[in-house]
């Protein structure tokens, strides 16, 4: 095998594929990355046996071969060299790299030992803008549980249905649902769960941007492509594949309040300050606050009371209509809800002190806001 790449482009590839290659002791050859050249492309491919990623490099191909080496002193190596043409080559069990006045030689192991890494079908995909389905990744993907007690809970549900695609997250004391717009060149209604180690990767391949001179529409999109047990994400010349989640995910429409009591609009950087405030009067390992709405006083009372620290109460201004009404909740969990939502308003919908509170964004009629779409739910704390 013997190509020529220029380093940006090397480097671009090893950074998109050698986050997943680790310490794999039972394993070693995980730990690589397959340089794989065939057809005229040359592609970088690293696996953990659970997500696979294949990043395709721009080169010259001058003898065609697959070999495989670390894939951190690969990556640490051609970060470090100079942006001008690097001359790859395997010699016996070594990877020769050459750039200008550099030239380093690394152990390799031959390809023959490499995991394959699982094909997926191309007929039928759902398509995203790139944008889109980052932000909405990003304000649902941290609602998971880091438990493994319930494995399906330890993923992120995906609905494809029509020209939407609903994403939802949940640990049980805390829930997320986000909708993206998508294209899609079949018809079929999907539900499937996507780890959320797996998404947390592929997050980290859409912030780092595809090839500088990529150019048209996979810049722009993301295209999804699913099988019984694998699904596929592709993004410019990136490819990931991964396992799926098997199991049944909970009906969370069933827990999502529908007799509302007392709605509430109020100034969302406001309501974050008086929390943070009162959170440090909350107790220990319960990060308890409690959120009352006084019926009739457009308020908003925030407090907490310790018997270690003291107490705080802070009072805001809101529109509240409805009921009187409180509830208890965890701060933390409260405080995550409101850094995810867009705007300078939130609006709180509450049934009672032992029923879930729901945030939402103001909608575009009550504040000509946007990102109507998104949903989290907060359990109470029991007295």
């Amino acid at each position: 095998m013997k190509l020529v790449s220029l380093q940006e482009n090397l480097k671009q590839g090893l950074f998109m594929v050698s986050n997943i290659a680790g310490k794999n002791i039972n394993l070693p050859i995980l730990n690589n990355a397959l340089i794989k050249t065939k057809d005229g492309n040359i592609k970088l491919i690293t696996t953990n046996l659970e997500i696979g990623i294949s990043h395709t490099v721009r080169g010259k191909i001058e003898k065609e071969g697959n070999f495989t080496v670390d894939s951190k002193i690969f990556f640490d190596c051609v970060n470090l060299l100079p942006n001008k043409k690097i001359n790859v080559e395997q010699k016996n069990n070594d990877l020769l790299i050459n750039c200008e006045n550099y030239k380093t030689k690394i152990k390799g192991q031959s390809a023959e030992e490499y995991p394959l890494i699982p094909e997926v079908d191309k007929k039928i995909y759902y398509s995203a803008q790139v944008d889109d389905f980052k932000k909405a990744l990003s304000q649902i993907i941290f609602a998971v549980s880091t438990s493994e007690s319930r494995m399906e809970l330890s993923g992120v549900l995906f609905c494809f249905t029509g020209d939407s695609l609903t994403m939802a997250a949940t640990d049980s004391y805390r829930l997320a649902e986000k909708g993206v717009k998508i294209k899609t060149n079949g018809n079929e209604d999907r539900k499937i769960i996507v780890p959320a180690k797996t998404l947390q990767e592929l997050n980290r391949i859409l912030s780092a941007g595809t090839d500088a001179g990529d150019v048209g529409k996979e810049t722009v999109e993301i295209k999804f492509y699913l099988s019984e047990n694998q699904i596929l994400f592709i993004y410019g010349s990136t490819e990931l594949v991964s396992r799926l989640i098997d199991g049944q995910y909970p009906d969370y429409k069933q827990i999502i309040p529908t007799n509302i009591k007392t709605n509430i609009i109020i100034d969302r950087a406001e309501l974050v300050r008086a929390v943070k405030v009162t959170s440090l009067f909350s107790k220990t390992g319960i990060n308890d606050i409690n959120l009352d709405f006084p019926s009739g006083k457009n308020q908003v009372v925030v407090s907490a009371v310790s018997g270690q620290t003291g107490e705080n109460i802070t009072e805001l201004d809101a529109k509240v209509s409805g009921n009187d009404n409180s509830i208890v909740i965890n701060y933390r969990y409260f405080l995550d809800g409101l850094n995810n939502i867009d705007g300078e308003a939130i609006k709180i919908e509450m049934v009672d002190a032992n029923t879930p509170c729901i945030l939402r964004p103001v909608s575009s009629e009550e504040n000509k806001g946007k990102d109507d779409g998104y949903l989290y739910i907060i359990m109470p704390i029991k007295q």
